[in-house]
């Protein structure tokens, strides 16, 4: 069977994550709808969507910079998730779960750049 970016534990993760950010932000107040609420979940879908973009680069430098600007909008989001918190849209029970998910995509995004730059197998 042919491996595709769905089959990479990094976009699993932030997949996980993004529904996660579209079930929490469902519940912002209706004024939100094109304020905070979509910035988030556009931020979310970013990350998946450049992870599965990158999966295909061939070159190091090309996957890279995808992989990058995925780490990019997860930050986004981590900011998104302060703001919401402080602004009383969550709970500190739905902050803690969204910093959790992130933190997890965060650490194997960055494990996968790694072995992406010590892999030789891959263009430079």
């Amino acid at each position: 069977m042919k491996q595709t970016f769905k089959d990479i534990i990094a976009w699993q993760k932030a997949y996980d994550y993004c529904l996660y950010v579209y079930k929490v932000t469902a519940q912002f107040p209706e004024f939100e709808r094109f304020g905070l609420r979509s910035q988030f979940t556009r931020a979310a879908v970013s990350i998946t969507a450049n992870i599965a973009e990158g999966y295909r680069k061939l070159s190091k430098q090309d996957k890279l910079r995808f992989f990058n600007i995925a780490q990019g909008s997860l930050d986004e989001c981590r900011n998104y998730n302060i703001l919401s918190f402080d602004l009383g849209y969550i709970s500190q029970e739905q902050y803690d779960q969204l910093e959790f998910k992130a933190n997890g995509t965060s650490k194997i995004l960055n494990a996968y750049c790694e072995g992406i730059i010590r892999n030789n197998g891959v263009k430079d």
